[in-house]
C-alpha cells in the first residue's frame, strides 16, 4: 500500500517562458510527489517523482557498523549509500555496474554525495552503533537524479527512524535537521531553477545545492559548463537554490506526515 502527496502547482502567468517543462517561470520547480513504502521489506521507502525524474529511495537498517568504526573505535553508527540508474531509464540502455564489473565514476561521485548528505541530518552518536543504508534506484531518468535522490533519500530515512522509534529501538530521534537538494543554471543567458535534461545539457552553468533545513550549505556544486560565469550570476543561483530548498523542506514535512 503506498500514500502519496503531490506539490501544489501555483498559476502563474507562464506566456514568458513557454520553452520550459510544465511551463514554469525560471524559479518554478517541477512537479513534485511521493509515494510512501513503496518497498514493504525497508524499514522506510518512498518512490519521489519529479516532473519526469522517478527515484525509488529505500532505507534498510544492519545492527553493526563498518569494520574501520570498530578497529578506530568510533562511537554511535555510520550512514552510506547507493545509487544506480536502471537500464531502461535512460532513452537508450545503460548498462549495469554489475557487467561492467566495476561502478562507474559517476555513481561513485553521486552515492557518495548521497551518503555526506544524509549524514548531515543525522547525531550519528544517537543512532547507535548500527548502519543505515540509503539505496536509490533511478526508474526514469529526465534531470535531476541526484537532487531527487538526496530529497527522497531523506523522506525515507525519516520514515525508518520512526519504525525505530516505535520499535523502541531508539529512545529519541537522532535526525537534527532536514536535508534536500536542488540543481540551478543558467539556460540561454537565463538564471533558472530545477533543471529538466533538456536545459541540462544545453546550460551555460549547471548547479547542484544541498541544504538544511536551517538555511545551512551542505554542499555547493557549479560548474561553467560553456565558459565562465561572474559573481552576480551566482549569487542569484544561489537565491533561486535557496527558494528551491525551501519549498521542497515543505513537500518532504507533508510526506513524512503522511506516512507517519
Amino acid at each position: 500500500m503506498t500514500e502519496d502527496t503531490t506539490s501544489a502547482q501555483t498559476s502563474i502567468d507562464n506566456s514568458q517562458n513557454p520553452q520550459r517543462s510544465e511551463n514554469r517561470q525560471p524559479d518554478q520547480l517541477r512537479t513534485i510527489r511521493f509515494q510512501n513504502n513503496i518497498a514493504p521489506h525497508a524499514t522506510g521507502s518512498t518512490l519521489i517523482e519529479w516532473g519526469n525524474t522517478r527515484v525509488v529511495c529505500g532505507v534498510t537498517i544492519e545492527e553493526n557498523v563498518p569494520r574501520w568504526m570498530k578497529e578506530q573505535k568510533k562511537e554511535g553508527g555510520w550512514i552510506t549509500a547507493e545509487y544506480s540508474m536502471l537500464p531502461y531509464s535512460t532513452h537508450s540502455r545503460k548498462q549495469r555496474d554489475a557487467t561492467k564489473g566495476r561502478i562507474d565514476g559517476r555513481s561513485q561521485e553521486i552515492q557518495r554525495l548521497i551518503g555526506r548528505a544524509i549524514r548531515a541530518a543525522v547525531d550519528l552518536k544517537k543512532l547507535g552503533p548500527r548502519t543505515i543504508w540509503v539505496d536509490c534506484d533511478v526508474l526514469q531518468a529526465d534531470g535531476g537524479t541526484r537532487t531527487a535522490s538526496i530529497t527522497g533519500g531523506f523522506v525515507a530515512l525519516s520514515l525508518a527512524i520512526q519504525t525505530l522509534l516505535d520499535k523502541e529501538l531508539l529512545k529519541e530521534s537522532p535526525i537534527i535537521n532536514g536535508v534536500a537538494a536542488v540543481s540551478m543554471g543558467v539556460v540561454n543567458g537565463i538564471p533558472v531553477l530545477d533543471l529538466d535534461y533538456v536545459e541540462d545539457v544545453n546550460a551555460e552553468v549547471d548547479m547542484n545545492l544541498v541544504m538544511t533545513d536551517k538555511d545551512e550549505y551542505i554542499e555547493v556544486q557549479g560548474t561553467g559548463e560553456k565558459g565562465t560565469f561572474h559573481h552576480q550570476e551566482l549569487t542569484r543561483l544561489l537565491e533561486l537554490g535557496s527558494k528551491g530548498i525551501k519549498e521542497l523542506i515543505d513537500l518532504q514535512k507533508q510526506a513524512i506526515a503522511q506516512g507517519l
